[in-house]
């Protein structure tokens, strides 16, 4: 124990501020969602995610890929912005988006009459269901017909930078951010490159 607040003691303030940041990070991360919860349930069932629809798995490459482009783009953009500098870009994604499925839907209603010792008696049923409209490609497949498609949800951005030392270009990184993808200020970090 007291080795352990020796090291602690001798710890620099760097050392310091990445362990709270990861602490703070894992908070975050472990935070429970509620997910919204406003939403009806046929609207959740016609949701199905990009990878579900194109039958990749849910790790998906193509999530990967539109990643790895976001990334690419911003530091490109970035970079040529004066003061800025040479810039590196992680994005991270909550999902890798939806896709809106067309759906039938059918609902049948029947009334039951019957008669007994006292007088009547009537009972009124009801079903529905749903079912997927598929559309048929040239060589015979099927695949789901998509309606809408809605945008990953970018669950946070830290970019590394050779300008970050000025407050006035790390205030213009992430407004910039913040106006190309939509995430709030405390979504995004920005950071002095070595």
């Amino acid at each position: 124990m007291r080795q352990w607040l020796d090291k602690w003691k001798s710890a620099k303030k760097d050392q310091i501020v990445i362990l709270l940041l990861f602490g703070l990070l894992l908070v975050v991360i472990a935070w429970p969602s509620d997910g919204g919860g406003t939403e009806d349930s046929s609207a959740s069932e016609r949701e199905m995610s990009v990878s579900d629809i194109s039958g990749n798995s849910s790790s998906g490459e193509g999530a990967d890929d539109l990643t790895t482009e976001l990334e690419v783009r911003l530091e490109r953009i970035l970079s040529q912005v004066e003061g800025i500098g040479e810039t590196c870009v992680m994005i991270t994604l909550k999902s890798d988006g939806k896709k809106v499925v067309e759906k039938d839907t059918e609902q049948s209603e029947g009334k039951e009459e019957s008669t007994d010792e006292n007088g009547s008696a009537s009972s009124e049923q009801s079903s529905s269901g749903e079912s997927t409209i598929y559309e048929r490609d040239a060589d015979g497949s099927e695949t789901p017909f998509v309606t809408e498609e809605l945008a990953p949800e970018i669950l946070g951005v830290l970019v590394i930078a050779q300008g970050a030392d000025d407050a006035r270009i790390v205030t213009e990184i992430t407004e910039a951010v913040m106006a190309l993808f939509g995430v709030e200020a405390h979504k995004i970090k920005v950071m002095k490159m070595e």
